[in-house]
Order: structure tokens, then sequence, then C-alpha cells
């Protein structure tokens, strides 16, 4: 039986069969040259292209071996970017025209010489990296303004709505989430940008206001994917912040924002939490009511707390909802290698094996002086990329999103791979058939080893804590 089915397998090749199939044992599983894509923990190379192409053949080699299964797929993914921060905003529409038409397309083209980055997260109202803080809806102190007639997209209209609209003509199919720090500050017990709860009475004024936001967000030709009902609901200490406990966002979402959504026709999906892997308690108290876990597409985290591992425990209890991680920052100045190292690790290859759709890192600019941010927000939050005297400086997030975001593109499906001591790695299979390898080196040397997919395989070897992504 075995001999008759390598001769069926030869008979098919000769025929041409599996450029086309995607059956394991087609061409564009793994019998196409490898394109090779490298970053050196040292800097030296900073992923780039390298001039091999390995190739796979049946000669089995021995040693240790990443296998891939390319029949055995999981979640899908949205894709891989960062959060566009209103000071990020701010800094990239201020460039001069030229040189942001050439940031931009880097960043968010799918051509040879762009990462194709293809999910932002933006805040509704001011975030923490925001110049001031401000809400859509803000009344001199005293007022309230249920009705909200004071609406307006305000401070987003200088430079966030532009910038979005020049993104969307470069790649009109990028998914964004928007996210609140803060309810206008009238909604609030404390009447402040920072903490404070959301007043019970203006549960329904708030559900209206996530809608007017959409619907203006909309006029402006700008599609809000999805919400997060509240940025970190449990650090009320940042500004603007809210404490929202977990109760409470049950509360909010079956009783005032999910109707609302379905009442003026929204199909933007909500997403809860927001928060820490340590505590999975937060969602699964909400996803447990199911009044509430109607409305809700999944669960958003970030991983300053808790273990990456620990979100696959979330998907095992609730296998219908989906997971997407959306924050991490790099601390400046940083540590290249190490900071690589982590990310990588822990959100590249961790967030995606452990059920996530998305990929995303905090921030996508700011100046020399990590600037701008509110009183009070963050000071040592290390952009993407550094923004000063009309130059553009990439830094380790830049590198660590493009290994993943520049190939597994939207609606790729996460792929089975074995997980060898000291190789952590993750696969896809790209809608065009592609498949896509990421690997870290955690050892300080060269380690050697082999990519085996079905019967057929190649001996590669990569520098030590070196990250490489490996397409074919």
């Amino acid at each position: 039986m075995k001999q008759t089915f390598f001769t069926i397998v030869f008979l098919f090749t000769v025929a041409g069969y599996f450029s086309g199939c995607k059956s394991d044992n087609s061409s564009a599983d793994h019998t196409s040259p490898a394109e090779v894509w490298l970053t050196k923990a040292d800097g030296t190379v900073k992923f780039q292209r390298q001039q091999e192409s390995p190739e796979f053949s049946d000669a089995q080699v021995s040693g240790v071996a990443i296998e891939v299964d390319t029949a055995t797929a999981y979640q899908s993914m949205d894709g891989f970017g960062y959060t566009l921060t209103g000071g990020s905003a701010t800094l990239i529409h201020q460039l001069e025209s030229q040189k942001r038409e050439m940031l931009l397309n880097e960043l968010f083209s799918t051509d040879e010489n762009a990462i194709g980055v293809s999910y932002l997260r933006v805040s509704i109202g001011a975030s923490d990296l925001s110049d001031h803080v401000f809400s859509y809806c803000d009344v001199p102190a005293g007022q309230t303004d249920p009705d909200l007639n004071n609406f307006d997209l305000g401070p987003d209209k200088a430079d966030l709505i532009p910038l979005l609209k020049e993104i969307l003509k470069i790649n009109p199919e990028i998914k964004i989430l928007g996210s609140p720090w803060s309810p206008p500050v009238w909604m609030k017990t404390n009447a402040s940008s920072i903490g404070g709860s959301l007043k019970p009475e203006f549960y329904p004024s708030y559900a209206r206001y996530f809608v007017k936001y959409i619907q203006a967000m909309a006029a402006e030709g700008i599609r809000i994917d999805a919400v997060t009902v509240q940025n970190e609901p449990l650090h009320p200490g940042n500004n603007p912040s809210l404490l929202m406990l977990a109760a409470d966002q049950a509360d909010f979402v079956k009783n005032h924002l999910g109707p609302a959504f379905e009442t003026a026709g929204i199909n933007t999906k909500i997403i809860i939490y927001d928060h820490n892997a340590d505590r999975i308690d937060y969602p699964t108290e909400i996803l447990s009511d199911q009044q509430a876990s109607q409305y809700i597409d999944g669960t958003a985290f970030h991983l300053y707390g808790g273990k990456i591992e620990d979100l696959s425990q979330l998907h095992t209890a609730f296998p219908d909802k989906n997971l997407y991680f959306t924050e991490q920052w790099v601390g400046a100045p940083g540590d290249f290698a190490s900071n690589l190292s982590w990310h990588v690790k822990n959100l590249i290859i961790g967030a995606s094996r452990n059920w996530c759709k998305t990929v995303l890192e905090w921030n996508l600019a700011a100046d020399p002086n990590q600037d701008p941010h509110t009183e009070g927000g963050c000071t040592e939050c290390l952009g993407a990329i550094t923004i000063g005297d009309g130059q553009v400086q990439k830094n380790v997030a830049w590198y660590i999103i493009a290994h993943a975001s520049k190939f597994v593109r939207p609606g790729s499906q996460r792929i089975a791979t074995n997980m060898p001591d000291g190789l952590p790695n993750v696969a896809f299979k790209t809608p065009d058939g592609k498949n896509v390898l990421i690997i870290q080196n955690e050892s300080e040397t060269e380690k050697s080893f082999v990519i085996r997919v079905g019967a057929r395989n190649f001996q590669t070897r990569l520098p030590g804590q070196a990250i490489v992504t490996y397409v074919w």
C-alpha cells in the first residue's frame, strides 16, 4: 500500500495536479522553494529577505524537526498591526506629504517593499497617548447632555480621521477596532477623566454614544469593524480611564449596548474585557451570562499580567467566542534583542497559538521624548516608529509585526506545528494557498533543525536569538 501510494503521488505530480490541490501533499504545501526573511537579535539584519531559497526534498534528514501539519487548522486571522493613537496620528499627519505617503505605503500596502499592516486599533475619544483629554460630548462642568445633542468627533477631525482616509485609500479592507478610555466625565461618578465608574442612569446615553460614534465614522467613510466596551476596565489610575467591574460590563452590554446596536442595525462586533491575561474570571463571568453573551463576539487581552497560555482556558470554556490580542507596549528606550525575543515569543507566536485572531502592538508612533501623551499618561511608550524633525526611525515593534503582517494576510488560518525545545514557532495557511512559518531561536547559539511537511523536508539553521519567517 505504501509503494502504491507514492506511485500515485508521483503520477499526480507529473500531471501537474498538485499545483492547485488543497491537500497536505500539494506543491503549494511543500514543494516550492521557500522565501526566508530574517531578523538578528543584534540588529545587524532587520527583516531582510535572504538569498537562499531552501527546497523541500524527499530525502529524509535526521535531527530536531518542526513538523508542519497543513491539514489541521485552527482560527482564522483578522490581522496584525498597531494602535493608531491620537498622538501617533498627529505626528504622522504632520509629516511632509511625500514622506507621509511613502511611510503609509510602506506600512499598509501589500507591495513588495511594504509590511502589509491589516488591522488598527483607535481610541474612542482620547487615550493616554493623545495630547489632551477629550470625549465626543464634552459640556461645561456641572452640566449633562443625556440626549447627546453636543456629540461631535471633534479633535479627531484634525489628524486621525484624515489619516485614516489616506490609509483606506491604500488598503480599503483594513479592519479598525475602536476602544474607549473613558466616557464623557459628566456620565461618571467622580466627574473626572481619571477613574470613577459609569453612572447607571447614563447607561442608555453611553450606549447611544457608541452608536453615534460608529455612525459618525461611517459618514466619514470609515467602517468600525469592532469595539471593545472599555480599555483596561480594572485600571482606573490612567488618564483617561474608567473602573468597570465585570457585573457592570455585563449589565451594560445585555441591557443597553447590545440592544442599541440591534435597534440601530449596527453589525459592528462587541468585544469585552480588553485587559490582562491574569483575570480570565472577568470575561468568564460576562460570557456565562447568556443574555449578555448573545451580543458578544469575543474577548480582548493585553499581557501586562498573567500568561499568554491562560487565554486557551477561555477558548476551551467558550469555543464559539473569538479571542483578540489588542495591546502590548515596548518601554523606551527599548532593548532590541530582549524586546524582539519577548514579543515574538509571547505575542506573534504565543497569542496566535492561543487562539487570538489579532496581534496588535502599542503604539504606532511617538516623538524622541515619547510624546505626545496626556498629563498622567504613558511617558515611556516607545512607538514602532519615532518621528522627529521630519525624520522617521523604525523601532523594534516595526520588525516584530512585520514578520507576520507581510505574509499572514486576513483570512489566513493557523495550522498545526509541534514545538521543539528552544524553537517556539507558529504556522499559517494563507487564502492564496501559501504556508507561513515563523520561528524563534531562544538559544544564544546557532541551531540547526529540519522543517518537515508530510514526507518532505529540508534542513536549515538559525542564528542565536534570531527570528525567521519562511514562506512557501
